[in-house]
């Protein structure tokens, strides 16, 4: 039986689930156990159904099941995908032949076939997104369900386009199906760990340098378009993060931080808070691949053990992560940028990339740091 190599990140499951439920006119099945269920349904918040495969099912086969949920959705006016998952595919099943007389888009993506990125980009790549060379527009990619930021992200990214006069292309992934395969030529990332490889990339958005650049390549390549707006609006905003971030560092010396992330979302953080805040990176813990080209001390980290020798090795001021570091920072100062982000109310979609971003996460930082710190000078 397949190992969990990485149980602070989901699964390859979770992550094709994250893809195809952004998609409006898709009805999106997991094919497996309640548990396989149950853990994307309730982190990803969107509507999915289950088979709800049981242990006859296991032992007799679970066509029988699998065709009469396909059966119970057709007619509703949508698509119908179909996720597998580690026991139909470990038995070694033909979902393909089971499924041979319905119109219905089958993701092989059981869990230990990957991280959850890998799972997001095995069902992107089944749905096979294409260029229309006659869309007008620029999309946006990496808005993962899986992401607590990416409707916050879409929402800031289509702002800043409606600045510049550039219309929204496909949003990868909260869009209508149908533009899956109706996309503009250029698109434009909000977290690059979840990239769709549609169209030509002209950058991404996490933090206000990336974005201006990124805003400088749409106006070389789209007729019209009028950064002015958004370039004024990043430099105004740059000072209001400069003057909070000095006004902290007259009464507190800069923190050191420890950053347990996703590998765009870790180097967006570590920017941001070695330059506004003259932090002390003592060390990045990505859940996924860490970028080469990182200035900071990194590594993959794949478990709560690890993460935990990580704080009390390096004794930060500060930890950026998930509810799984939260439970192990002993008090510490702390603001949540991954998944899972539990015990936390969160109706508002605050987004990381673009302006907002920045400024969201400044000012959950100095607020994090000024409930814990006492001043030094």
């Amino acid at each position: 039986m397949p190992e969990c190599t990485n149980p602070l990140w989901s699964c390859a499951m979770t992550g094709a689930a994250s893809c195809l439920a952004g998609f409006r006119g898709l009805s999106v099945v997991i094919h497996g156990s309640s548990g396989c269920y149950y853990y994307p349904a309730t982190l990803l918040h969107a509507p999915l159904h289950g088979t709800f495969i049981m242990e006859n099912d296991v032992i007799f086969g679970s066509e029988e099941r699998l065709n009469e949920v396909i059966h119970s959705l057709s007619g509703n006016g949508t698509r119908i995908a179909v996720i597998t998952t580690c026991v139909p595919s470990i038995l070694g099943e033909d979902i393909r032949s089971m499924l041979a007389a319905h119109d219905v888009i089958l993701v092989d993506s059981p869990g230990f076939s990957g991280d959850v990125e890998a799972g997001y980009h095995i069902a992107l790549s089944t749905l096979a997104p294409s260029v229309d060379p006659d869309s007008t527009g620029v999309n946006i990619e990496g808005a993962s369900l899986f992401d607590p930021f990416a409707r916050g992200n879409v929402q800031e990214c289509s702002r800043l386009l409606d600045i510049a006069g550039v219309p929204k292309g496909t949003i990868f992934s909260q869009d209508a199906l149908r533009n899956v395969w109706q996309a503009a030529p250029y698109t434009i990332g909000t977290n690059e760990d979840f990239p769709s490889g549609v169209g030509t990339y002209l950058g991404g958005t996490l933090g206000l340098s990336e974005t201006q650049t990124t805003f400088e390549h749409i106006a070389e390549v789209y007729d019209g378009a009028d950064i002015e707006p958004v370039c004024r609006e990043i430099a105004e905003e740059e000072e209001r993060v400069i003057y909070a971030c000095d006004k902290y560092l007259r009464r507190y010396d800069p923190p050191t931080v420890a950053i347990f992330a996703g590998a765009s979302y870790a180097q967006f953080a570590a920017e941001v808070l070695n330059r506004y805040l003259d932090a002390g990176i003592l060390f990045v813990g990505t859940r996924n691949e860490p970028s080469p080209v990182s200035r900071y001390p990194t590594a993959r980290i794949a478990g709560l053990s690890e993460a935990r020798a990580c704080i009390e090795q390096h004794t930060p001021d500060l930890v950026i992560g998930s509810s799984f570091e939260r439970s192990v920072c002993n008090g510490r100062a702390f603001v949540g940028i991954t998944p899972p982000l539990r015990s936390r109310v969160r109706l508002v979609h605050q987004p990381l990339a673009g302006i907002g971003g920045t400024l969201h996460f400044t000012e959950e930082v100095l607020n994090a740091c000024m409930d814990r710190k006492p001043a030094t000078h």
